[in-house]
């Protein structure tokens, strides 16, 4: 089967460099799926995981918090302001995330900025997720 070498970075650099045969990421038009030569495109993601199936049969998975999907026939570049790969999640961090998003949801308060605590809450429940696989 062929392979197609996909790079997801960040401001940070690079979180993932590899061969794969196929790339399922959720854009905000819904999710989709790439091969290796497929048409060019770029697509905006949404906060969600990506997976990234290996010739051999495994799965990576990545945690991204929205940015842009690249599509080249021989290259797929991911651009994200974060992201990270499931083995690397900081469990207890992400956790402490998701508590502190949760509380501040709670509190009825004027000077709390709703829409970001939102998107700070699907960010760790993200993170949890494709840590504990619930994908």
């Amino acid at each position: 089967m062929k392979t197609v070498t996909v790079n997801i970075v960040t401001p940070d650099g690079s979180v993932y460099d590899s061969e794969v045969t196929m790339v399922i990421a959720k854009t905000t038009s819904g999710e989709i799926g790439v091969l290796a030569g497929h048409i060019p495109m770029v697509a905006p993601l949404t906060i969600g995981s990506v997976k990234l199936k290996k010739a051999d049969g495994t799965t990576d998975v990545a945690a991204v918090s929205g940015g842009f999907i690249e599509v080249r026939p021989e290259k797929i570049s991911i651009l994200a302001p974060s992201a990270e790969v499931a083995s690397s999640i900081d469990i207890a961090r992400a956790k402490e995330a998701l508590a502190r998003a949760e509380g501040r949801l709670q509190k009825k308060q004027d000077d709390i900025d709703f829409t970001r605590a939102e998107l700070s809450l699907k960010r760790a429940m993200n993170r949890i997720n494709v840590h504990e696989g619930n994908i």
